[in-house]
């Protein structure tokens, strides 16, 4: 999946990336990088929203999901059953999450839990950037359910 894909696919199902002007930066196995606009994401002090912040954090580890199982030719509902965000420092400008799992070796036990019982659950962690600063965290427990080979 290209970004540009990837990109169009979130603007046109998740109605509120398109409104935070959400930008997909790459896309790979390992991770997806989005990036937003300070301008429909800010706030009273001139900063970054922290809802905007945690939204965008949780975009970037869906979409990696997302990303993954397409590739795998699994077609399942992917949620967000948990999270954590935690703020480090205020951002004044373009922001960015960068996602990756939280533990690689998940990945195939994840997909033959997803095939033999129909559900499974993965841990996804990101970065929340300043230009390459980190500046807060994520980590989130995804549910997929249902499990079609496309």
């Amino acid at each position: 999946m290209t970004p540009e894909e990837l990109q169009a696919y979130l603007h046109a199902h998740i109605p509120l990336s398109a409104a935070m002007q959400v930008q997909v930066d790459m896309v790979s196995d390992e991770h997806v990088r989005l990036s937003a606009p300070l301008g429909p994401n800010i706030n009273h002090r001139e900063t970054v929203f922290g809802g905007s912040a945690s939204a965008l954090a949780i975009l970037s580890a869906w979409s990696l999901l997302h990303v993954r199982l397409s590739k795998s030719g699994v077609a399942a509902r992917l949620v967000i059953q948990s999270n954590r965000m935690d703020y480090l420092k205020p951002v004044a400008g373009t922001f960015a999450a960068r996602s990756s799992l939280a533990d690689a070796g998940q990945w195939p036990g994840f997909l033959r839990l997803l095939e033999r019982r129909g559900r499974a659950r993965a841990v996804v962690v990101a970065d929340l950037l300043d230009g390459e600063a980190v500046a807060g965290r994520f980590e989130g427990e995804f549910v997929a359910l249902g499990h079609d080979k496309g």
